[in-house]
């Protein structure tokens, strides 16, 4: 099998790569190389083509690359003042009282 064919590739790991292409040239990465990080990922995630025929066929697909979002949570918190985060965590407290109540009385 030639580099760069994508025959042994399921429908889902082709949309797959499609919506991550996608996203990256909403973020103004050229068409080429969307794809190529796409397909990277879909390597990663998946380890490879997962039709019939090849070694990773009918092992289940994981998706290490999506379960990156909230490591790189801390600093936006951080750089909020003391009082911004005390508001907000008033507010959540104060959401989580309403909804208890609400759930309470039903």
């Amino acid at each position: 099998m030639p580099r760069g064919d994508k025959s042994k590739y399921t429908d889902k790991q082709e949309r797959k790569a499609d919506h991550i292409a996608e996203s990256y040239e909403e973020r103004g990465v050229p068409e080429k190389e969307a794809e190529r990080r796409a397909w990277a990922t879909v390597n990663k995630d998946d380890g490879g083509g997962k039709k019939p025929g090849g070694s990773g066929h009918g092992t289940h697909t994981d998706h290490p690359a999506a379960h990156k979002g909230g490591e790189i949570g801390g600093v936006a918190s951080a750089r909020r003042s003391a009082l911004a985060r005390s508001a907000a965590a008033k507010k959540a407290a104060a959401t989580r009282k309403r909804h208890a109540d609400h759930h309470a009385h039903s």
